[in-house]
C-alpha cells in the first residue's frame, strides 16, 4: 500500500531529518512506527504526504510510492482523493466549526468519487461526538477533538490512514477507546494503517508489525509478538527493566551499536 525507499530528508537545505530510511506498510495491515522525540516519525509521515514542502523540507534522495504510484506525482489533496489520509498531531480540526461542520468540511474529499459521507458511520463509533455534533469543535475535550479528527478521517472513506500520536495528551480511558477505534477500522472497513506512536504498549496492542527509529534511520524490525518479547525493546520502550537497571538511551543498546555498524 505504502512503500517508503531509502529517502534522505532535509530542512532548510542543511538539516538531515531523515538518513536512507526504508520501510512497508501492506494492504490491510497496522504497521506501528516507533521511537523518541526528534527520530523521524513525524517527518516520515509529511514525506508520505506531501507535507514538507510546508516546513521547507524535501526529499533529497529515495522514493515514496502509494498504491505503486510516485507520491510525488500528486499534490497532498490529489492524495486525500487517492485514499491516503493523514491524521496529523494535534488533531488540526476546525475549531471554530461546529461537529458537525468539521464533518461536512472533509466530505469535500469524496468529490468526484461515487459515495455518499456516512456520518451516521462515524457517530456509531463516537456517540459522544452526535451528541455534541452542534457544538463548536474548540470547545470539545482533547479526547473528543481526537474522536473527531478520526471521524474526519472516516468520512473521507481512505484506504490507508496515517496515524501521529493520536494518544497525544489523553487519559488512559479514552486512549483505551481511541485504539479500540483503530484496531475497528483496520478489522471491519479494511483500513490500512501507519500509526506513530510513543506510547509502544498500546501501539503493540494494535499493530501486525513495527519499526523502531533512532535518529532518522530504522534500527530495528519485525514482528510485534517478536519485537515484544526482544528484551532490548522490553527495557526501553515497555518499561520492564533488566539487570537491575534502566537504560538512557536506546542507542546504548549493543543489539542496536551492531545494526549501526551494518548501516554505517
Amino acid at each position: 500500500m505504502l512503500t517508503i525507499e531509502n529517502i534522505e530528508v532535509v530542512y532548510h537545505h542543511t538539516i538531515q531529518a531523515l538518513r536512507g530510511l526504508s520501510l512497508e506498510a501492506p494492504e490491510g495491515k497496522i504497521v506501528a512506527l516507533l521511537g523518541s522525540n526528534g527520530a523521524g516519525k513525524t517527518t516520515t509521515l509529511k514525506a508520505a504526504t506531501r507535507l514538507l514542502e510546508l516546513e521547507n523540507g524535501k526529499i533529497r534522495e529515495g522514493r515514496i510510492s502509494f498504491k505503486g504510484k510516485p507520491v510525488e506525482e500528486f499534490t497532498p489533496d490529489a492524495l486525500v482523493h487517492e485514499g491516503l489520509f493523514h491524521i496529523r498531531e494535534g488533531r488540526r480540526i476546525f475549531t471554530e466549526l461546529t461537529v458537525e461542520e468539521n464533518l461536512i468540511a472533509a466530505a469535500n474529499a469524496l468529490r468526484g468519487r461515487d459515495v455518499k459521507p456516512n456520518y451516521d458511520r462515524v457517530y456509531d463509533f463516537f456517540p459522544r461526538l452526535k451528541e455534541r455534533r452542534k457544538q463548536i469543535a474548540g470547545y470539545l475535550s482533547g479526547g473528543e477533538q481526537q474522536m473527531l479528527a478520526f471521524g474526519r478521517a472516516m468520512i473521507a472513506k481512505p484506504s490507508m490512514i496515517l496515524m501521529d500520536e493520536p494518544s497525544l495528551g489523553l487519559a488512559p480511558k479514552i486512549i483505551a477507546e481511541i485504539f479500540d477505534t483503530v484496531k475497528r477500522l483496520n478489522t471491519e472497513d479494511g483500513v490500512s494503517i501507519l500509526l506513530v506512536e510513543q506510547n509502544a504498549n498500546v501501539a503493540f496492542s494494535v499493530a501486525d508489525y513495527s519499526y523502531i527509529m533512532e535518529g532518522g534511520q530504522v534500527v530495528m524490525e519485525g514482528d510485534v509478538a517478536k519485537l515484544r518479547d526482544d528484551p532490548d525493546v522490553r527495557s526501553f520502550y515497555l518499561g520492564v527493566a533488566t539487570e537491575g537497571e534502566a537504560r538512557e538511551s536506546f542507542r546504548d543498546v549493543k543489539h542496536y551499536k551492531r545494526r549501526k555498524r551494518w548501516l554505517s
